[in-house]
């Protein structure tokens, strides 16, 4: 907490899932929350109902594999609300065509660009702001895939997850000495709208068993909720009933 009592978190892909249940529920421990993404009418979905709900919200669009669009964007939040005390990395993509035998290079290079650089776009741009207050949290959403290999996301998820997973931690350790922390979260499957684009798309029951976007809203605003003092620097988190340790047919394309 801010010694005006405010604190500003910055969401990206803040339009749906597991970006949408983080601003709420960071919203309702009194944050105030920008939600940024490519979806204009969804942002404003998302800060409709947080506002309705007595939290206090912005949309802003934009594409975080624009690097000049992630500065601007952090400079109009410092502009409108003074500082940004979190940056919630949370956009990113996959695409059906993910194994190797039918991977494009134009899907890898999406996928780097959002799920990688996106992510580095915008810890460099708060990162002016974070240094001069001398207090600043990231939480950069990773995935199990961060951790662990499997053949399911395919390998240039993977290794974008991966190398946000070796990024946090070398946050950490340069900015520390500035009072600046950073946690990779990675959960494991989340019933988010991103299951649409499987190659096989988990049936209802299937996604009724995995972590849901408020599992997730919970754990960020958790993590958020700790002390300057505290750096949580990986957090792993799974569904209790983890495909990736039963062997069906649909969890192996």
């Amino acid at each position: 907490m801010t010694k005006s009592g405010k604190r500003v978190a910055w969401v990206t892909g803040g339009g749906s899932g597991i970006g949408e249940a983080g601003a709420e529920a960071l919203a309702a421990d009194g944050w105030t929350v920008v939600v940024s993404g490519r979806r204009k009418d969804a942002l404003e979905g998302v800060v409709a109902k947080i506002t309705t709900a007595g939290g206090t919200a912005q949309a802003l669009a934009l594409d975080v594999a624009d690097a000049a669009a992630a500065q601007k964007a952090a400079d109009q939040i410092v502009a409108k609300h003074g500082r940004i005390d979190l940056l919630v990395n949370n956009a990113g993509i996959n695409v059906p065509k993910r194994s190797w035998k039918d991977m494009e290079l134009e899907g890898w290079d999406k996928l780097v660009q959002v799920n990688l650089n996106g992510v580095l776009y915008c810890m460099r741009a708060v990162l002016p702001t974070m240094r001069k207050q001398q207090d600043g949290s990231i939480i950069n959403v990773s995935s199990w895939a961060g951790r662990h290999v499997s053949k399911m996301p395919g390998p240039a998820y993977t290794t974008t997850k991966h190398a946000v997973l070796a990024l946090t931690h070398s946050f950490n350790m340069d900015e520390c000495v500035n009072g600046l922390r950073a946690c990779c979260l990675m959960p494991g499957e989340v019933a988010t709208p991103i299951l649409k684009l499987r190659p096989v798309v988990p049936s209802a029951e299937e996604q009724a068993k995995m972590l849901q976007p408020e599992d997730l809203g919970r754990t960020i605003a958790f993590i958020a909720s700790m002390p300057p003092r505290v750096c949580i620097n990986e957090l792993l988190i799974s569904p209790t009933h983890n495909r990736g340790f039963i062997q069906t047919p649909n969890n192996r394309d």
